[in-house]
């Protein structure tokens, strides 16, 4: 409970792979779309709360990866081709090595024995952040969009 009120207050999202997933899904249903798609629509497809969801549109589209249009017949759409959106850069757009590396990290705590656990974490953390982006570089919208038929 503690983590989610942060959250509402930073303007995060809850969890770092929830966030990421939901990324993932809301680009997924933009790429298949042919126009622009509400959040409301996004989220209800997703059975998602629309707050947290306009947050990570949010990012998204800060970093030019959606295009966001006002008005009636406003939306969401992608801002460039599926293919040339890998999964390792919605990762980078939504922070979330930080959030990861951190709440590792502060699971050390601030003694002595703690201090001695961050530095040897902290290679190790490095080693898993090139593994996970060496994947996740692998894998473009479009790889899961050809995998998802859409109802």
């Amino acid at each position: 409970m503690k983590r989610q009120n942060a959250d509402k207050r930073s303007g995060t999202c809850p969890s770092t792979y929830k966030t990421f997933s939901l990324a993932l899904q809301a680009l997924v249903i933009l790429g298949k779309q042919s126009g622009t798609c509400p959040s409301s629509d996004i989220a209800k497809y997703l059975d998602s709360e629309p707050t947290v969801l306009r947050r990570i549109l949010a990012a998204l589209a800060k970093e030019q990866m959606i295009e966001a249009k006002e008005g009636r017949v406003g939306g969401y759409r992608l801002a460039k081709d599926a293919e040339d959106i890998t999964l390792a850069d919605v990762y980078a757009v939504l922070h979330l090595h930080d959030a990861r590396c951190s709440s590792m990290l502060e699971a050390t705590g601030d003694h002595a024995f703690g201090e001695q656990m961050k530095a040897a974490m902290k290679d190790v953390l490095e080693d898993i952040d090139q593994s996970l982006m060496k994947v996740l570089n692998a894998y473009s919208i479009a790889d899961l969009m050809g995998k998802i038929k859409l109802k």
